[in-house]
């Protein structure tokens, strides 16, 4: 009886390291609008593929362009009238016969003009924002879902469409807490054979789900395959 109870002990304590979990993307992405606007390009065919600095969504820019234009040249303007104004402020403060009052009004001009210029520099910043926000490109994710076509209006917060970081893997598990002391000393099996793989990180707070146990999270290079289910042990 003893030799049986033994047995279920050992074999349990076998099983409690063996864990199984799916080979993720190390990171995902749910890609939103950043401003609002038309979609004038929704690039469908990618998805399902990696992209190659590729040009995903992009939203109609013309006025945004048109009015960047107008605002470098209102800024040109304003350069120019303020050196204007300034050499004329220079020039009257040599005229002993002119007033206080008519220098004071001459500095004010140059005052007023240096604040319109700190405005138009905004103003062109948040123009090239908006125009860059409008024109979504990804260099290497994979594109696993778009969201919006060619003719869709959206607003700020609207999904554009989701990718993932397929640079590594990750395969996280849930370790009871009594078990995850020495953790990382130990070699990491996948699928019956040892691995290079280390413990990326252990959250030293109980998940809400699992109440007994900390996530584990394990980071895998060159994967070919991704979403298969991994059996991970801890020797």
């Amino acid at each position: 009886m003893k030799i049986v109870i033994f047995c279920f002990i050992l074999i349990n304590s076998l099983f409690a390291a063996e864990y199984y979990a799916k080979l993720e993307p190390v990171e995902s992405y749910k890609v939103k609008a950043a401003v609002a606007g038309k979609v004038v390009f929704s690039n469908s065919k990618m998805e399902g593929l990696k992209a190659n600095n590729s040009t995903i969504i992009q939203l109609d820019s013309k006025v945004n362009q048109m009015e960047l234009q107008q605002s470098r040249s209102k800024l040109k303007f304003i350069n120019e009238m303020i050196k204007i104004e300034t050499n004329n402020y220079n020039r009257l403060k040599k005229v002993s016969s002119k007033s206080a009052f008519e220098k004071d009004t001459q500095k004010l001009k140059i005052i007023n003009l240096q604040s319109s210029k700190a405005d138009m520099i905004i103003k062109i910043e948040n123009l090239k924002d908006t125009i860059k926000n409008k024109k979504l490109i990804e260099k290497s994710n994979y594109i696993s879902m778009i969201s919006v076509k060619e003719g869709d209006y959206v607003n700020p917060g609207t999904l554009l469409y989701e990718s993932k970081d397929l640079s590594k893997a990750k395969l996280e598990i849930f370790v009871p807490i009594q078990e995850v002391t020495g953790l990382k000393e130990k070699a990491v099996y996948l699928d019956g054979k040892k691995s290079d793989v280390k413990i990326n990180k252990i959250y030293n707070i109980a998940d809400t789900q699992h109440i007994s146990s900390y996530k584990v999270q394990l980071l895998v290079p060159n994967v070919k395959v991704f979403s298969r289910l991994v059996k991970i042990e801890f020797k």
